[in-house]
């Protein structure tokens, strides 16, 4: 497989044509009243499963008093995590506001391209070079942020199948998360899971217990045998991988 290793070289190049974004956190330098009102991420945070290209859009809405000439954007994450646009940077005056600008940047990543392990899941952030028309500027370290995160999934199956009310029903189940090293799923351990239960009559799931996953991401835990209904596992998420419910597995009681 491809990679794309030149993160270190770009990033280099792009913080000196934006003027030099060593700043920290949360800071921004410019000259003029050049301002950032919002930066935003469709779809909020970015989920990779083990293959296949995300596409997703950066938004930045910018005001000067000139109004908005232009815009350059780049992503930067953990470790080597780095990412530009796709194409150009496309800014638009908003409607009976000529000082007000959204601009839009489209960016893909691809975890077979770009990764090489797993170390860039976690924050990202956007960092922003605005131009006003009448010559300010502002540049913007991290001037926005979202997660980049390994796709989860969660398996369940509770049995025996019908069983006798008052006797022992075991659910299981597993939590497997991207490996963007092997390019396979991976046990997600030592993570807390809720089992939830649902009447057959009802709408709601409500929580049972909770249980930390073992080895290969495996759950595991007995109830007693009450009514009908479906059992789950819930996992809320971390800050590297997003929250994953399991399909219901219905159980008849006799």
């Amino acid at each position: 497989m491809r990679k794309r290793m030149t993160y270190a070289v770009l990033a280099t190049a792009t913080a000196a044509a934006f003027g030099g974004l060593a700043v920290p956190a949360a800071q921004a330098d410019g000259s003029g009243d050049t301002t950032i009102t919002k930066v935003a991420v469709s779809g909020t945070n970015v989920v990779l499963s083990t293959s296949g290209a995300k596409t997703f859009t950066v938004s930045v809405t910018a005001k000067d008093d000139s109004g908005i000439q232009g815009a350059d954007l780049y992503l930067d994450g953990p470790s080597y995590g780095y990412a530009t646009p796709t194409g150009a940077v496309k800014c638009a005056a908003a409607a009976g506001d000529p000082t007000t600008s959204t601009c839009k940047a489209t960016f893909v990543l691809d975890p077979q391209v770009d990764f090489i392990d797993n170390s860039v899941a976690g924050r990202w952030y956007v960092n922003v070079w605005i131009d006003a028309k009448d010559g300010d500027y502002l540049s913007a370290d991290k001037a926005g942020s979202f997660a980049v995160q390994r796709a989860a999934k969660l398996t369940v199956n509770a049995a025996p199948e019908p069983v006798k009310k008052g006797k022992t029903i075991t659910v299981t189940g597993a939590l497997t998360r991207a490996n963007w090293e092997t390019t396979k799923y991976a046990g997600y351990t030592v993570q807390p899971a809720k089992l939830e239960f649902r009447k057959a009559n009802s709408t709601t799931y409500t929580a049972v217990k909770t249980v930390k996953s073992g080895s290969g991401g495996a759950l595991k835990t007995t109830v007693k045998a009450a009514q009908d209904g479906w059992f789950r596992w819930n996992f809320a998420g971390t800050s590297t991988t997003p929250p994953v419910k399991a399909g219901g597995d219905y159980v008849d009681v006799k």
